[in-house]
């Protein structure tokens, strides 16, 4: 089963660059046409917030307008940037299949949502946002929704969690400054449940992997905002230009999830190594 995860578009309103300067709807679009391209396909595609800039109805709307060129199912989940009643009203339904009073979560079930899925693989997504501010919250309600999807799986199937915000601190401004309210509770039920295969996020807009509670976080790059890496943390957050890049995960036959990077880029080859190495 291959799962592909796309992060941070920031895309902005229509004919417009983000920041003036980032391409990111057609950033978002190279990256769309080279996973329709890909052999094999993702069975699905994750979406793991920031979707827009400033949450606006339209760009939300061109957002998805560009996400529906993919060839395989799409769900979505709410970043810092989006705005919950924009993101349901647009995708609402297919794409975003459910919507509590007050936050975006629900469960990827294959007979449930008509997928044909070749793995036992279980999704949940859940809503990590707090509205007006940059850092990451799972309040007793989330957290005890949370608690309930994975107790009430008897066959302990392996899950995968998506979530905006990673809940660790990764040493970086995004995580350090902004936080994650309610990360020691998320932690203690993680523990509790070992088939808890990655918590897989966004925001931060680079790859990192950590161990965390018995599972592992990992976060994905952006569509083209690549932060600028300062382990010091003294000067503010700041990006460059890059290609867009994307995370595949793999559950593998032997039941191993293996998790590969990929950047969306104009390059020679493939070259065979046997006929480099004669």
């Amino acid at each position: 089963m291959l799962i592909a995860q796309i992060s941070d578009f920031h895309i902005a309103g229509p004919d417009r660059k983000t920041y003036g300067i980032a391409p990111m709807a057609e950033n978002t679009s190279r990256c769309i046409d080279h996973i329709n391209a890909m052999t094999p396909k993702p069975d699905l595609v994750m979406v793991s917030g920031d979707i827009c800039d400033t949450g606006a109805l339209n760009e939300t709307r061109r957002a998805k307008t560009i996400l529906d060129k993919l060839r395989m199912p799409y769900f979505v989940i709410p970043g810092n940037h989006d705005e919950r009643g924009a993101l349901f009203e647009v995708f609402g339904g297919a794409a975003c299949p459910a919507r509590d009073a007050d936050f975006i979560n629900y469960v990827i079930e294959p007979e449930a949502h008509e997928l044909r899925l070749p793995a036992p693989l279980r999704v949940i997504a859940m809503d990590s946002t707090i509205p007006g501010e940059t850092g990451g919250e799972l309040g007793a309600k989330r957290l005890t929704w949370l608690d309930a999807q994975l107790a009430s799986d008897r066959d302990r199937r392996p899950t995968l969690i998506f979530m905006h915000h990673p809940p660790v601190d990764v040493s970086l401004r995004e995580t350090h400054v902004d936080g994650f309210i309610g990360a020691n509770k998320l932690g203690k039920i993680v523990a509790r449940y070992r088939n808890i295969e990655r918590i897989c996020c966004g925001h931060i807009h680079l790859l990192t992997n950590t161990r965390w509670h018995g599972t592992i976080v990992t976060t994905a790059p952006s569509m083209g905002l690549q932060l600028h890496l300062d382990l010091t943390m003294r000067a503010p957050s700041q990006w460059v230009p890059e290609d867009p890049g994307f995370l595949l995960h793999h559950w593998t036959n032997e039941h191993n999830l293996i998790t590969h990077a990929i950047t969306v880029r104009k390059r020679p080859g493939p070259y065979p190594f046997e006929d480099q190495a004669s």
